[in-house]
């Protein structure tokens, strides 16, 4: 991981143990950002896309810990509602471009201050959301812009393991990867 300044680990660590809510695009950062079009059984276009199983599992982690997850998406697809119905999302917003009035729908909601909110983008539509919020995360493939303005880079591309790097940082930050460890009876 890079930490852009002003940012320090210390203050990373300090942030990422604070964070109630973990939010995400989904093009670039939980996929490749590739899309497949397919035809269905009715000849029309079906679109779909590949998840990382590790991404997964992170996410199912955080719901064990208390860390509600979320989606913002330009993009309507069946196959993202299917993956955040699998890892336990608690918001799936797709079809939005301007990301802004969803992310103070969630605040308004969750009764959650902005600085316990972390988000994963790649891309400029990103940008708005990563200044509102306390820990901001690019993924490697993410925009030049977009690697600026986020707190931090993550050494995995979207679709690769950028989102199980930031929920592995947030779980160590909190005190419970060593228990995670345990429970999968690995040797620390």
């Amino acid at each position: 991981m890079q930490i852009n300044p002003p940012l320090t680990e210390q203050g990373l660590y300090t942030l990422a143990a604070d964070i109630q809510i973990l939010l995400m695009d989904v093009d670039g950062v939980l996929t490749d950002g590739r899309l497949y079009f397919l035809p269905g059984p009715d000849g029309k276009m079906v679109e779909t896309k590949g998840f990382d199983s590790q991404d997964g599992i992170a996410l199912r982690w955080l719901s064990w810990y208390g860390i509600k997850t979320g989606v913002i998406s330009g993009r309507d697809s069946p196959a993202t509602l299917e993956r955040a119905q699998q890892v336990n999302m608690t918001w799936v917003f797709q079809g939005h471009i301007e990301k802004i009035p969803l992310l103070e729908k969630i605040l308004d909601e969750s009764k959650t201050s902005p600085r316990q909110i972390a988000y994963i983008g790649d891309d400029l539509t990103d940008i708005v959301i990563m200044r509102r919020v306390g820990l901001s995360f690019a993924t490697a493939n993410a925009r030049p812009e977009t690697k600026r303005a986020a707190s931090v880079v993550t050494d995995a591309v979207g679709g690769s393991g950028a989102v199980r790097e930031a929920v592995e940082l947030m779980l160590k930050a909190r005190g419970v990867w060593d228990e995670l460890l345990k429970k999968y009876e690995v040797n620390l």
